[in-house]
């Protein structure tokens, strides 16, 4: 519960010159004031309430179904020597958010609730109700007031810094970038909590992750609509992995193999000097081996790149020397179409991608969990990152991933 101390005083009209005219036998002149304001929130309803003190200066007359039938009395008082008169009174605000981000406050006063009574002249006569009934009449011009000054408050143009601020581009790890580029906004509840009111709210954005810097790209943000989602978000996640560091790989475990041939009487041999691979048609691997030997040059061979989900690691399937190269091996060095070699190749081609893909998700939920700028924090989790596709580029061989979790943006502190 919160407090607020409030100095407004409400008093009766021209006080204390000017009577208040209840009814036939009442009239009455009073001094109001208001204690501290308390304030309670359940879900999106707000209750203001206070204890108001009261003074009344009255005088009564005896009427007969409207017809006066005696003077008024001497004036006669209550909450002077008995202390001043106590009352319960509350207002109910429940907020609501249209479409147009437009905060409408509606507003009940509810009935106010007497502690005291209030009794005035030696016959203690009661004009609680009365009292009652003239407070309602101030309470209702307040409540129509305040309706007219906050009863709809435009959010739209606060929305929009944070549409903006959901646009812009972020670092991903200082190896990439994140572009979240929301679509279409939806008001999923409105809970007031403490002094404080929440608002929830769901979101369907198309993010991109890519390596390239994007230029941001600011617009109007839509009005609030309903749409069916999924909860969570999945997202493609490409990685380059260079061609210059995966040859390193093989190298390491090709680079001076000898292999021995012999076919009769013949023997042959070739001692492995250097590897390299490249991609083609964004389909194949090609590696070339530079070798020494019976016979010194360099063979082209190319093979498919396969995915291996069991042992999260990639392989080369299909492995065989490149047409070109049997054309000139043929008539020279047909020994060397031995499947010795090519099935070393396949081999010594497999890339272990367990460790990339632990470190992967462990990069993503750092990332999923961070202050992007200040005011607007994101919790989150990857839930499944899982591998789809390999593509040899002619540059870079990239490894495509499908990540799937969820992910909560939390705005706190922005300036609206």
């Amino acid at each position: 519960m919160a407090e607020k101390n409030i100095d407004t005083v409400y008093t009766s009209p021209n006080y204390p010159k000017d009577w208040v005219q209840a009814d036939c036998s009442v009239r009455y002149k009073y001094h109001f004031r208001r204690g501290p304001l308390q304030m309670r929130v359940a879900g999106n309803v707000m209750s203001l309430g206070f204890t108001g003190y009261y003074q009344v200066v009255g005088s009564t007359r005896a009427c007969v179904s409207g017809a006066v039938i005696s003077p008024w009395t001497p004036p006669c008082n209550c909450g002077f020597e008995e202390g001043e008169r106590k009352v319960n009174v509350s207002f109910s605000n429940s907020v609501a958010i249209t479409p147009d981000y437009k905060v409408k406050l509606s507003i009940k006063r509810l009935e106010p609730q007497p502690i005291d009574k209030c009794t005035v002249c030696f016959w203690g006569q009661d004009i609680t109700k009365q009292v009652m009934m003239g407070l309602k009449a101030n309470l209702d011009e307040a409540k129509t007031v305040i309706e007219k000054n906050y009863g709809v408050v435009d959010l739209r143009s606060r929305f929009q810094i944070l549409w903006d601020k959901l646009s812009q581009v972020y670092s991903v790890y200082q190896s990439g970038w994140l572009q979240i580029n929301p679509r279409k906004i939806k008001l999923n509840n409105l809970m007031a909590r403490n002094d404080s009111l929440n608002i929830n709210l769901g979101l369907a954005v198309h993010p991109v992750v890519g390596f390239e810097k994007p230029s941001s790209q600011n617009s109007t943000i839509p009005n609030m609509t309903d749409f069916g989602s999924n909860p969570g978000f999945n997202i493609f996640l490409d990685a380059m992995l260079d061609y210059d560091s995966l040859s390193n790989i093989v190298n390491a475990q090709l680079k001076d193999k000898r292999f021995d041939f012999k076919k009769g009487p013949v023997s042959k041999y070739v001692v492995i000097k250097n590897c390299r691979l490249l991609g083609v048609d964004n389909e194949k691997l090609v590696i070339k081996i530079d070798f020494e030997g019976s016979y010194n040059g360099a063979a082209w061979f190319t093979g498919k790149p396969y995915y291996d989900e069991k042992q999260k690691s990639i392989e080369m399937h299909d492995v065989d020397f490149d047409i070109k190269t049997k054309d000139v091996l043929l008539n020279t060095a047909e020994w060397l179409f031995n499947k010795r070699i090519t099935n070393e190749l396949k081999k010594y081609s497999r890339f272990d991608l367990k460790a990339y893909l632990d470190s992967a998700t462990i990069m993503m939920n750092q990332q999923l969990n961070k202050e992007w700028t200040k005011g607007i924090k994101s919790y989150g989790q990857i839930n499944e990152m899982k591998l789809i596709g390999v593509y040899p580029l002619s540059k870079q061989l990239v490894i495509r991933s499908n990540c799937s979790g969820e992910l909560a943006i939390l705005v706190e502190s922005i300036n609206l």
